[in-house]
């Protein structure tokens, strides 16, 4: 027969030692104090000194006294059967396999006793599997596991029902041990999905005995310690240890709903917290020089963000449209508030880009003014008014400042006399005029008005507004003229379509019928002179009357061409300059003015009735 392993007989006595099985005493009562101190108190198991090893695998069987008379072996004899039924096994001189063993020594072949002891080892056997059942979570059950089987070592030491039970014994020794060191490591949060604490040790105790409770119910503790270090993980922003936490802890009891649970909650986190982000980096925006924080708070926004967030798309956009348009952006049309509590010019934002401006070479009717092309890119766009300045917004400029315009101050303008066919000066006419000197309507554009005035009507719109309104330089009004386009004119190449502009046409005649002599041939807009802004088509970018209605002042002074003019899109200007330059064909203009790259002099006093201006504001 087999006997118990080293290391069985090892675990064994580290048990005895770990549960304290010193002094247990038969039916738990004290021990005698007149027991035989060489042998410790009747039928126990006892621990002390060097001894203990030794001590704790070994059963103290109880002396049973037996006298010789017939009788009193068969009271004997019924006294350990009724001890058997009983199942006072072992304890005591009175239990049923001291006196088994005491008649059996008197006479080995009492076959009464015999069977009475092995039916002793089946009942005890049961007894002990009874309690290695139970020991798992429960002390006591392993402590009588344990003196079943000191009792079947000293009895049956080389049986192979008595060894089969010493090795479930030792399994469910081995069984505590993983689950106690387990719980050290829980404590000690030492979880063990790297491979060295908790969880390691209980994956060797449900290998053991499968599915067992207090395994299992460690093994939920650290599935809830990965899930508190996921949830940890998020709250501290970092989603990929927590994700890893998760994946851990989801491979421990994938049929329980505890981590999807526990993910939803993460992503909860994550959700709130790519929110925040994304407010906080929209409201660093409305901040000076606050792109730097947005772009910091749109990093951390990415780092935990899965791919394709529309949170981080948006303040992506933002940030983007922020620095090239400021709170606005490309194609918005706004107003601003005036201190007076009107509203000022229409404005819609121009999209930032580059183009080419000027004229190429081969350019019919081109001129070297208009050379050579440079390249001009906007990082950033800027705001243009949709139409020309009108009467009305110049009126409210100068009945708030009492300003006196060059026309007004000198007593006359430029006018276009119907009779005779041509611009001729006119007294008593200023801005309030239109072409033919009358009074001009509010929704007319502003003309008769030079430079200096219209340079005062943006410092006073800045003035009222809080915002930088000033003239547009030439290059931006060529390349809000072109909308994007590269072509001869602004519509393309060849005459204008329909509804293109108020251009000169050959269709079009005058109320004394007079026709132009140099035009657009067939076409005609139905007016003879300056119609009210935005009566045309507006171009792509949402701008009425670039090319036509009237001839517009811009920011630059006039250079014959454009060598050494600013790399960028700002204006070209030389301190005290008296020639300005003009840009867009008017009401009056050849076709070879309307030109995207046309552009022309003029003094910067000139007032007439082909010239206004509009505005452009920084964004």
């Amino acid at each position: 027969m087999r006997r118990p392993s080293a290391l069985s007989v090892v675990r064994l006595l580290s048990f005895m030692v770990l549960l304290a099985l010193a002094g247990c005493a038969r039916d738990g009562e004290a021990p005698d104090a007149d027991g035989d101190p060489a042998q410790g108190p009747a039928g126990s198991v006892t621990i002390s000194g060097d001894d203990a090893e030794v001590a704790a695998l070994t059963w103290q069987r109880p002396r049973v006294e037996l006298e010789e008379d017939p009788d009193a072996l068969d009271e004997a004899r019924d006294q350990a059967a009724e001890a058997l039924q009983d199942a006072h096994l072992y304890d005591g001189e009175d239990a049923a396999i001291p006196l088994y063993l005491a008649l059996l020594e008197r006479d080995p072949d009492d076959a009464a006793a015999r069977r009475g002891l092995a039916a002793s080892q089946t009942r005890l056997i049961a007894l002990g599997d009874a309690a290695v059942a139970d020991s798992g979570d429960d002390a006591d059950a392993l402590r009588a596991a344990h003196r079943v089987a000191a009792v079947a070592r000293a009895v049956w030491p080389e049986e192979d029902v008595v060894v089969a039970y010493l090795r479930r014994v030792d399994g469910a020794d081995r069984l505590w041990e993983l689950n106690r060191a387990a719980e050290a490591d829980l404590q000690a949060d030492r979880l063990g999905e790297s491979g060295d604490g908790a969880l390691p040790r209980l994956r060797e105790a449900l290998e053991l005995e499968p599915d067992q409770p207090r395994a299992m119910q460690n093994l939920a503790a650290v599935e809830s310690g990965l899930i508190r270090r996921a949830e940890h993980a998020a709250g501290q922003g970092d989603f990929v240890s927590a994700g890893e936490w998760l994946d851990h802890a989801a491979e421990l009891r994938p049929d329980i709903e505890t981590v999807p649970d526990a993910r939803e909650r993460i992503e909860r986190i994550r959700t709130l917290r790519i929110a925040r982000l994304r407010d906080q980096g929209v409201a660093a925006l409305s901040e000076p020089d606050g792109i730097e924080a947005a772009r910091a708070a749109l990093a951390e926004l990415l780092r935990i963000a899965e791919a394709g967030d529309p949170m981080a798309a948006d303040l992506r956009e933002r940030i983007d449209l922020h620095v090239h348009y400021g709170l606005f952006r490309p194609g918005q049309v706004f107003t601003d508030a005036l201190n007076s509590g009107a509203r000022g010019p229409r404005m819609i934002v121009v999209p930032h880009g580059a183009f080419t401006m000027g004229a190429p070479a081969d350019e019919p009717a081109s001129t070297d003014a208009e050379r050579p092309q440079r390249n001009i890119r906007f990082d950033r766009g800027f705001a243009m008014a949709v139409t020309e300045v009108t009467v009305g917004e110049y009126r409210r400029f100068v009945n708030a400042t009492e300003y006196e315009t060059r026309s007004a101050r000198r007593g006359f303008s430029m006018v276009y006399d119907e009779r005779s066919g041509n611009f001729v000066r006119r007294s008593g006419v200023d801005w309030r005029h239109d072409h033919l000197g009358a009074e001009a309507a509010d929704n007319m554009p502003v003309m008769h008005v030079s430079a200096v005035d219209a340079a005062a009507y943006t410092d006073w719109l800045s003035d009222e507004s809080g915002q930088r309104y000033r003239l547009p330089s030439e290059a931006e009004f060529e390349y809000a003229l072109r909308a994007g386009g590269d072509t001869t004119y602004p519509w393309g190449e060849g005459g204008p379509p329909e509804g293109a502009g108020n251009l000169t046409g050959s269709e079009d005649v005058s109320p004394a019928g007079r026709r132009w002599s140099n035009a657009f041939p067939d076409y005609g807009d139905g007016h003879w002179g300056p119609a009210p802004v935005g009566r045309f088509a507006a171009n792509r970018w949402g701008l009425h009357d670039l090319a036509g209605n009237l001839s517009e002042w811009v920011a630059d002074c006039w250079h014959d061409n454009y060598r050494r003019a600013p790399a960028d899109a700002s204006a070209w200007v030389n301190p005290g300059c008296r020639t300005l330059t003009i840009r867009g064909g008017s009401w009056a203009s050849a076709p070879d003015q309307t030109r995207s790259a046309w552009r022309a002099a003029a003094q910067r006093d000139t007032t007439n009735a082909r010239l206004g201006f509009r505005v452009v504001r920084d964004l």
